[in-house]
């Protein structure tokens, strides 16, 4: 690989040039990182919700984009949606093999960061400190 970190296609297989802004497995990661898309996968990593249940499982998030998150991690292969025909119909999502196969490292990166949290209300610096970090993100004084 003489072109530092990016992989060529017949370099590597299946493998895409991903530093590359027309590479098209950008797209699934900016969908999987996005501020959303994260939260998706980590809520449907043990079962499949309805629309309403994923929406409640996620504070914060709008049906607006909660919508256009599952869409587009549907369309990336990532997310299967089953619609039952019912009045109103009734719209379950959950993981693909693929989804849970990419989800799993981010379901091992939420676990890390939550064990090594202090208690809730501890303030950035608190947990910095307690660490051991704080030293190394302040600078000398004069």
């Amino acid at each position: 690989m003489g072109d530092g970190a990016q992989v060529t296609q017949a370099e590597a297989g299946n493998r895409y040039e991903v530093f590359h802004t027309d590479c098209p497995a950008r797209d699934v990661v900016d969908h999987v990182t996005s501020k959303w898309g994260i939260w998706v996968l980590i809520s449907l990593r043990s079962n499949g919700l309805r629309f309403y249940e994923l929406r409640d499982s996620i504070q914060g998030i709008s049906e607006k984009m909660l919508a256009q998150t599952l869409r587009a991690l549907v369309q990336d292969g990532l997310v299967w949606r089953e619609v039952e025909p019912t009045t109103p119909p009734q719209v379950t999502y959950g993981l693909t093999e693929f989804g849970q196969d990419v989800g799993e490292p981010l379901t091992d990166l939420f676990d890390r960061i939550t064990q090594r949290l202090p208690s809730s209300g501890t303030s950035a610096a608190e947990r910095l400190s307690a660490t051991g970090q704080a030293k190394q993100l302040t600078t000398p004084g004069p």
